[in-house]
């Protein structure tokens, strides 16, 4: 079996919502300049009330045996990295030679060991296992060690609804009506904020506490926008409310401060979303940073990384809960894991009404828990009928 060639699908459709799709953003690290700070959150395009312009590109892998590896949804200027940078590589070699092929990738790659490059081998190595799925007649949890439980718990992420206490503990309550026992909420306000943004953090932490009772699980995730000092100002005011982690509460390369806070706050510290590779968690784990990693299996560098990821993370007794990006695949690499060493699946509930919009079978947690998918391959297939137009790039 060999690659014969490589192409990428932007697609374009019309989603419908009831209200403004994004109702509140999170708190980000540029926020502290204030003509940033003032911005509001980014909005898909309105075609008329009540429906959105959508896009996603998806990468398309073929193989002279007939077998197509499919997966998505990736950014555009990754699915031309690929096609423009990384294809050439690939082209006339077994797909089905994981370890040789991501090696091969990062070697021509030297220069981008981090971000985007990563970022596109992530794309190309879940592609390249949705392939050897496909050709095995199996899903991919199989080809990783097998399935080591029959559903996963999902924890409700909630990036995208306000985050006034009202209506946050409103949504809160009902996310715990639909079967989940955790949830993630956003702050809003970051350190420029000054106390009356330390309030109103505080304010979302208690409402949605209350909203779900003391025995489910609360994280908090502060997206890169903290410093040491504004977290030990925040644990002191949120410690009674027991989160389960605090996320990202400062830059990605700042090990040592990450490693600071957590020796400094009375609860778990989770991070990782925005490192790549076993030799970005290494460092990670060797500083004693958190006590939860969270590679994305779509940034990190794929699921062959993440295993290996996984493996570091096991040696150090840290726990290993992926950042929510692509639902199909995180199924199939939590499925082959053992629970003890990665408990929850993220499930990011707007980002996914968007992630899944072109993906025909959805994979959507009941009474809080997904089922992995069962078809072979990772399981995703493109549903015809969401496509408005799309245009082919290789």
């Amino acid at each position: 079996m060999k690659i014969t060639a490589i192409r990428c699908r932007n697609l374009t459709g019309l989603l419908a919502s009831d209200g403004p799709f994004w109702e509140e953003r999170l708190g980000r690290p540029i926020d502290v300049y204030p003509e940033f700070r003032a911005e509001g959150e980014q909005q898909l395009e309105m075609v008329r009330a009540g429906l959105y312009r959508t896009r996603s590109t998806f990468l398309e892998i073929d193989t002279d045996s007939g077998v197509t590896g499919l997966w998505g949804p990736l950014g555009e200027e990754l699915g031309r990295l690929i096609v423009s940078s990384l294809a050439h590589v690939l082209i006339g070699r077994d797909p089905r030679a994981n370890e040789l092929l991501w090696d091969l990738v990062y070697r021509a790659s030297v220069h981008g060991r981090k971000g985007t490059t990563v970022m596109a081998l992530s794309a190309v190595d879940n592609a390249l296992w949705d392939i050897r799925g496909k050709w095995a007649g199996a899903p991919v949890y199989r080809l990783l060690g097998g399935a080591t439980r029959e559903q996963i718990p999902a924890y409700a992420s909630m990036l995208g609804y306000a985050v006034e206490p009202e209506q946050a503990a409103a949504r809160a309550a009902e996310f715990k009506a639909r079967g989940y026992r955790a949830q993630k909420w956003f702050f809003r306000a970051v350190p420029a904020d000054g106390p009356e943004g330390i309030r109103r953090n505080v304010a979302l932490v208690r409402a949605v506490r209350e909203a779900i009772g003391p025995d489910d699980e609360l994280m908090l995730d502060c997206w890169m926008s903290w410093d040491l000092r504004y977290a030990r100002t925040m644990a002191e005011q949120i410690a009674e409310y027991h989160p389960r982690w605090i996320e990202e509460p400062t830059l990605p390369d700042k090990y040592d401060t990450c490693a600071e806070i957590r020796r400094a706050v009375p609860f778990p510290v989770a991070n990782g979303e925005h490192e790549y590779t076993r030799w970005g968690f290494l460092k990670l784990l060797q500083a004693g940073a958190q006590d939860v990693i969270q590679p994305d299996v779509s940034w990190a560098g794929g699921l062959s990384e993440a295993i290996k990821i996984a493996a570091l993370a096991s040696a150090y007794d840290v726990e290993v809960i992926p950042h929510g990006h692509q639902t199909h695949t995180n199924a199939h690499f939590l499925a082959s894991q053992p629970p003890a060493l990665c408990p929850w699946l993220e499930y990011l509930d707007k980002w996914n009404t968007i992630h899944q919009f072109f993906i025909k079978d959805k994979l959507v947690p009941v009474n809080g828990f997904v089922v992995p998918p069962q078809s072979p391959g990772i399981g995703i297939e493109l549903d015809g009928d969401a496509i408005e137009s799309e245009e082919v790039f290789s």
